[in-house]
């Protein structure tokens, strides 16, 4: 590689260089004396895994139709220097490679940079050689600028916050955009408070304390709170109520689907992975909560590809990184147990279902934050009532989840009920627009007189609105009654509700 090179050589990708060697060997075999776009294009076809083959082979371009092209393009089109090794054209277009991924803010040059640049150069052999072959070349340009643009979407995020917050340090990309930062939401008060969780908690902190085989994994039926308790962790480092070696981590929750959505190369969903395997090295105050942890053993898994669990497994053996997961019984059974490289470094918390009286105690810490978002008042009976229909009818569920999927949904049902206007305001808001249009008609058509009478009565009606709009809001909130709840539970359950309120009375 000529010494003008030599800024860039060290960064190129395995892929890219080796498309680079096959370029070199092509232009031999076709015994043209120097390397031109044409020849690099054919490089990159011929590294088959490389992300730029991938989007041509997509686009309809393989090696061997390219290679029949090539020989059917008159000749007359190279330019050539006379000089052995790049053609001017070609060192022309890895340097603007290079200048591309610094530009999207990318260490690396790739098979995808050397693509693009290609493309950029309308005159350039390889780009005239895919025209001959009906290859819609702004198409091919525009999937290259998606695929940088998710690559580096998590540098301009965070270059945004570092112009906003100044000389804070960045956080880094992948965990940025693929993690959600619990303890900054439990600092920011976005969580909902954790009740009857304090035993679980106690067993995370224990663990997380621990010298080796420091991973916890909660497992639990769905909705019995596992992820509740990974909040009540980050709440209590929000707070400093957790031993002084664990006050300065970060909780942060992987989203693993988001990660694996968008992957339409292979190879680009471990590549995500090992950005964030590779920041967490690098952030040792960061502790990983994945969630649906038996996921990880099958995610990105394709032929010739590795799954996330055998990503993670090192950095986990090592002590590279921190983390917590949740899953099933079922599930840890099926997929965490029959891995035992992956099992022995995880330690089991037992979540179990909590018991009624603690979901009542549940339910009455965050009721105020569902009256709150809903504008309706709930009493402890309303919650009792919830507690007890949702055991009894709401089956293959598990508390509180489902008994707060009760209460939420009957206050949704009474606030869909009370949400509309009063007839008065909708008859207002009405005359307003209507008075409104025929002002502007008066002043259009120049009878000023008139326009002003207009004007009188709208101000008046705007005067009324604003009473009786005021009257509305400052009317007390809606209760929330058994029946709101019996409706709910047959909304969700499909059994009618009288047959719910003969049974209740039954039993009564």
């Amino acid at each position: 590689m000529p010494d003008e090179f030599t800024d860039f050589v060290s960064h190129l990708t395995d892929n890219a260089r080796t498309s680079l060697q096959h370029a070199d060997a092509i232009a031999r075999g076709y015994g043209s004396a120097y390397i031109g776009t044409e020849h690099l294009l054919l490089g990159v076809l011929a590294q088959g895994s490389s992300v730029a083959a991938k989007v041509l082979a997509d686009a309809g371009v393989t090696l061997d139709r390219a290679e029949i092209a090539l020989n059917l393009t008159p000749r007359t089109l190279v330019v050539s220097t006379g000089a052995k090794g790049l053609s001017e054209t070609a060192k022309l277009t890895l340097k603007m490679s290079w200048d591309i991924a610094q530009e999207f803010h990318q260490d690396y040059l790739g098979t995808e940079h050397i693509l693009y640049s290609i493309l950029s150069q309308k005159n350039a052999r390889a780009t005239v050689l895919l025209r001959d072959m009906n290859i819609d070349v702004p198409t091919l340009t525009g999937e290259l600028e998606d695929f940088f643009d998710r690559q580096s979407s998590d540098y301009h995020q965070a270059m945004e916050e570092g112009l906003k917050q100044g000389a804070k340090k960045r956080r880094s990309g992948a965990l940025e955009t693929f993690g959600t930062d619990l303890t900054a939401k439990a600092k920011a008060g976005e969580l909902d408070p954790v009740i009857g969780r304090d035993e679980q908690q106690e067993r995370l902190v224990t663990i997380l304390s621990r010298r080796t085989k420091n991973n916890p994994v909660l497992i639990g039926e769905p909705g019995v709170g596992k992820t509740a308790v990974v909040e009540g962790l980050a709440q209590r480092i929000a707070r400093e109520d957790v031993p002084d070696h664990l006050l300065d981590k970060r909780v942060i929750q992987l989203d693993l689907a988001a990660m694996i959505a968008g992957t339409k190369y292979r190879g680009e969903f471990e590549e995500r992975l090992k950005k964030v395997v590779d920041e967490l090295r690098n952030q040792k105050n960061v502790i990983l909560f994945i969630d649906e942890l038996h996921l990880i053993t099958g995610a990105g898994a394709a032929e010739g590809a590795l799954d996330a669990a055998n990503m993670l497994k090192p950095a986990l053996a090592r002590g590279e990184l921190h983390m917590i997961g949740a899953t099933t019984m079922d599930e840890f059974r099926k997929h965490i147990e029959k891995d035992s490289a992956l099992e022995r470094r995880f330690q089991p918390i037992i979540v179990k279902e909590p018991s009624l009286k603690d979901t009542k105690a549940i339910l009455r810490g965050l009721k105020t934050y569902y009256e709150k978002h809903h504008g309706v008042t709930i009493s402890d009976e309303v919650i009792d009532d919830a507690v007890y229909m949702a055991d009894r009818y709401v089956s293959q569920r598990f508390m509180p989840d489902k008994a707060i999927d009760v209460i939420d949904e009957a206050a949704a049902l009474v606030r869909v009920r009370h949400s509309r206007k009063p007839s008065k305001i909708r008859d207002f808001t009405k005359q307003l627009k209507n008075l409104n249009e025929k002002m502007d008609e008066a002043v259009l058509s120049e009878d000023y007189e008139r326009a002003a009478l207009y004007k009188t009565r709208i101000s008046q009606l705007q005067e009324k609105l604003s009473e009786t709009k005021e009257r509305d809001e400052n009317k007390s909130p809606v209760m929330l009654t058994d029946n709101d709840i019996a409706h709910a539970v047959s909304t969700m359950t499909g059994i009618p509700v009288k047959r719910l309120q003969k049974s209740e009375t039954r039993l009564l």
